[in-house]
């Protein structure tokens, strides 16, 4: 297998934040979800939990994978809980859920912790990790609360806030890695292409004015 095939990074997330992050860090990724079940990993770890998840979801979608012989394609599979209170907290069940959630949370600290696992699919190498970050959340009012629930938001997100949408004025400071609480740290994932002996810039992308193509630009090697 050549060092100058074009990669092809795969996201197995639906996570539209994850995503992003991966865009404005200059990767274009392919989606493909995983659909796994989240309800089938049982641990009272959070780290064991998120990264046993992160691994049935990147190796969900490599079975579904149609791979190329003319690119060398990554897998790469995420996912994030909060540690609160000696509790693991995933996404909210529903609104009365996440008032609860923020009602205990207000004036507080957790860690969201995220884990990552990458599969270069064609040399059979995974690598994986779980990123922390301690999050610190604002004491905020029994009207904030009910207004940030009825907008959705943090029903849809691990812990039930996010710190790049609304729920971003209500954490006052992180301590870590602010990708890790979007639900994707890309200094890890650095990490984590270098134990393939990839670098980060050889999934660079350049997308031209208007969006009609994607320049490689990364992945010309010394």
């Amino acid at each position: 297998m050549s060092d100058s095939l074009p990669l092809r990074l795969v996201l197995a997330s639906a996570s539209p934040a994850r995503r992003k992050s991966l865009q404005a860090a200059g990767i274009e990724p392919d989606v493909l979800v995983s659909g796994v079940d989240e309800s089938l990993v049982v641990t009272d770890r959070a780290e064991e939990l998120c990264l046993e998840l992160a691994r049935l979801k990147a190796q969900a979608v490599l079975t579904r994978l149609s791979v190329a012989s003319d690119q060398r394609t990554l897998v790469i599979g995420c996912d994030s809980v909060l540690a609160f209170d000696g509790e693991i907290l995933g996404k909210p069940a529903d609104p009365a859920d996440a008032t609860r959630r923020w009602q205990r949370m207000r004036g507080r600290s957790g860690v969201l912790h995220s884990g990552h696992c990458l599969i270069d699919v064609v040399a059979g190498r995974r690598a994986e990790a779980v990123a922390s970050t301690t999050v610190h959340f604002a004491d905020i009012s029994d009207d904030e609360i009910t207004a940030y629930v009825a907008s959705g938001e943090p029903l849809a997100v691990a812990g039930a806030f996010t710190i790049d949408g609304l729920g971003g004025a209500f954490v006052e400071r992180i301590e870590g890695d602010p990708g890790t609480v979007v639900g994707l740290s890309m200094p890890l994932l650095r990490r984590l292409l270098a134990e393939l002996d990839l670098r980060i810039t050889d999934l660079w992308t350049k997308v031209a004015p208007g969006g009609q193509s994607v320049e490689p630009l990364g992945n010309v090697r010394s």
